[in-house]
């Protein structure tokens, strides 16, 4: 039977707040074993997350909050990142890499995210990430 662990960080949505991701996956990094490369790909992942649930889910709204749990398989960490939008139609996103968008600021979250992680499911009509690591 694998032994299961659950963390959860839950902020405002304060863009200030964001800060606070880096250590909620420091203090994952010993009981999880972390390796240092995939440190770094769960924490650019779940800055993007957390900051587009912040700006884009809940609008900056102060009142709404953003949630992230961690969850432990026998083989992966599972982040799975909340907000109290509306959620929004994740099939249909620009691509950052087209030569019409590579000058553009912004929008290059959910690609970063798919690019550093194993898996990525959407939820909750997008108001939910599921972000997977293989460990």
């Amino acid at each position: 039977m694998s032994q299961r662990f659950d963390q959860m960080l839950k902020i405002t949505s304060d863009p200030k707040n964001v800060e606070r991701v880096e250590p909620f996956v420091e203090s994952l990094t010993g009981t999880y074993e972390i390796s240092p490369d995939k440190y770094g790909n769960i924490l650019i992942s779940l800055t993007e997350a957390v900051t587009n649930a912040i700006k884009h889910g809940n609008q900056y709204d102060k009142k709404k909050s953003v949630s992230v749990l961690c969850k432990k398989s026998e083989c992966s960490l599972a982040f799975i990142v909340s907000d109290e939008g509306a959620g929004f139609d994740y099939d249909s996103l620009p691509d950052p890499t087209a030569p019409e968008n590579l000058l553009k600021i912004g929008g290059r979250g959910v690609f970063l995210i798919r690019q550093l992680s194993d898996s990525v499911k959407f939820l909750n009509n997008g108001s939910t990430v599921e972000i997977q690591f293989n460990i």
